[in-house]
């Protein structure tokens, strides 16, 4: 009885101290070198990482691909395109995203469907923007020894309209530019938003109408100066993961957080099938560029700056041949069902860390019960009540040998009495009893254990789940993902800990372990103050599941009144 007691109090405290841990992660640490950078930035808007020299930014990794020359075709003469001049901005828009963009920049994103918090009056969120304290773009361009677009200079706007909305009735809305180069190669570009979707298809078709073949490769970057987190309890934000993420179809998913941009060495991985993005609460933006086309992934840093790139591939036109390159540009929420449809593990944006692989399941479950239910938080009670009837084999045996044990309770203290300190025949008077009565003093141990990573699991899902941001459930619980402002759920948890411990037999145990059994309630009501408000209802719903299901096996398997003790 005394290991499984040690045993118990490991365990939950092995819980509270790696959520203590992730609380106060970094909370102390000094300022990263970027941090420092950033406190030292100018107040003027940057202009986002400088375009690639040609052939590339890692000249050997860049992919290249061969255009032939259409039979037959005749070659146009050359023709001088327009000085290089930053293209005007124009705003596109559909349901879901209003973009302000450029030729080779997406500068501002505000996401129509989310604002900054639940007050009526309260502004959009804005994922990319370009202003200098917000720094975080899209940036695309081409690098050619004969002359292309960057993301800078370059393109010009084929449409007079600086503003473009998703009509009524239509399915998408597209905004384009073109650049022509002084030997006869054009390149057109075209932006297009799909209704309610958060992907941004940007497509670049090259022409080369000249005399001599034409060699360039397009690059997608995305660059930002990062956020100084601020640490604490009470920040979810800070547990999420803040850096640049990439996938390959061989690696899968791999991270790095900015701060270990340059101490990690460098990113060079060259690819087909992949995407890279930077991640933070939430949202993000990520390029995928087209799956059949290879481009090279790497990581870079320019002053107060990080961003991540993917590089190629590199083209090589000739005469009267012409070629195209398409990307998706997710600039929104992390919505796994829609991620999912984008790009082979794109999904994964949605970081839940070690616990990936329970918390996947335990969103979509989740999102079914939410279907049903209409409510994040009597979802959460719905999947307590299905881990509970799944487990029920387990927890009913664990019940019913607690009901046994506290029906023999007067036996056990007798037989303490009788031995005294001679812990050896103690023990074995014990097991003795535990045989002859069928008990199992450990059936309670596997419930716990299973019920642990559930709520470690859970505790990510809250954290990462846009859907669940800022979804009420009632009274005065306006924000599950937030800790309760009255503290009231995490006060009836102490009260259910506190009544399920005296249901509890405690013989067998030593004073000291009594104790801290009985500073349990108190402990777990302190750290639960600060966590999400629908953690503690999972956890409290839990436990008055547990203690009602006790109350019940007591009945049928303990004895009401008090244990005959059998004599000496």
């Amino acid at each position: 009885m005394n290991q499984m007691r040690t045993f118990l109090i490991f365990a939950w405290l092995m819980v509270a101290t790696i959520l203590w841990m992730n609380w106060n992660k970094e909370q102390n640490a000094p300022p990263t070198p970027t941090q420092l950078a950033q406190a030292a930035a100018p107040a003027t808007p940057p202009e986002g990482l400088p375009p690639p020299t040609a052939p590339g930014v890692v000249a050997a990794a860049v992919p290249t691909a061969t255009i032939p020359a259409a039979e037959g075709q005749p070659a146009a003469t050359a023709q001088i395109g327009p000085a290089p001049t930053a293209a005007p901005r124009i705003t596109l828009s559909n349901d879901v995203l209003r973009l302000s963009l450029d030729g080779g920049n997406v500068r501002r994103a505000e996401l129509l469907k989310y604002h900054v918090s639940r007050a009526s009056d309260a502004p959009l969120v804005r994922l990319l923007d370009d202003t200098a304290e917000n720094f975080y773009i899209a940036q695309s361009g081409w690098t050619s020894a004969q002359g292309a677009p960057s993301h800078r200079t370059g393109f010009v706007a084929e449409q007079s309209a600086t503003e473009l909305k998703l009509a009524d009735g239509a399915k998408t809305v597209s905004a384009s530019y073109v650049w022509t180069g002084a030997e006869g190669v054009s390149i057109r570009r075209t932006y297009t938003l799909s209704r309610g979707e958060y992907a941004l298809r940007v497509r670049d078709e090259v022409v080369n109408r000249g005399t001599k073949p034409w060699t360039g490769h397009v690059y997608r970057y995305l660059s930002r100066v990062p956020h100084v987190l601020k640490r604490g309890m009470t920040n979810p934000e800070s547990f999420s993961f803040n850096g640049a993420v990439w996938y390959t179809p061989k690696e899968k998913y791999e991270k790095r957080s900015y701060d270990e941009f340059v101490e990690d060495g460098q990113l060079n991985i060259t690819t087909d099938g992949g995407w890279i993005a930077l991640l933070q609460h939430y949202f993000f933006a990520g390029w995928i560029p087209q799956a059949d086309q290879k481009a090279n992934f790497a990581l870079v840093t320019a002053g107060n700056q990080s961003g991540i790139t993917a590089t190629g591939p590199e083209f090589t036109v000739a005469p009267g041949a012409q070629t195209s390159s398409v990307a998706t540009l997710w600039i929104g929420p992390k919505l796994p069902e829609q991620l999912a449809k984008q790009a082979p593990g794109f999904e994964r944006a949605l970081d839940y860390g070690i616990f990936t692989f329970l918390a996947e399941p335990i969103h979509w479950l989740l999102a079914k019960l939410h279907g049903i239910t209409g409510n994040w938080g009597w979802a959460i009670m719905l999947l307590v009540l299905l881990i509970k009837l799944a487990l029920y084999p387990l927890s009913a045996a664990q019940y019913k040998s607690m009901a046994k044990m506290r029906k023999f309770q007067p036996r056990m203290q007798q037989l303490k009495e009788r031995y005294g300190d001679d812990q050896q025949k103690y023990q074995a008077a014990m097991m003795e009893l535990y045989k002859k009565e069928k008990i199992n003093p450990a059936g309670g141990c596997l419930p716990i254990l299973i019920q642990m990573p559930v709520f470690l699991a859970l505790y990510w899902v809250l954290i990462e789940s846009v859907e669940l941001r800022q979804a009420p459930w009632m009274l005065w619980i306006h924000d599950l993902t937030a800790r309760d402002p009255f503290f009231i759920l995490p006060a009836i948890n102490m009260v259910v800990m506190w009544y399920t411990q005296r249901l509890t037999p405690m013989v067998g145990v030593d004073p000291i372990q009594a104790r801290m059994m009985q500073m349990m309630p108190l402990i777990f009501g302190v750290m639960f103050a600060f966590f999400p408000a629908g953690l503690v209802l999972y956890w409290v719903t839990n436990g008055t599941l547990g203690m009602l299901q006790q109350l019940w096996m007591m009945r049928q398997y303990g004895d009401k009144s008090t244990a005959t003790v059998e004599k000496a």
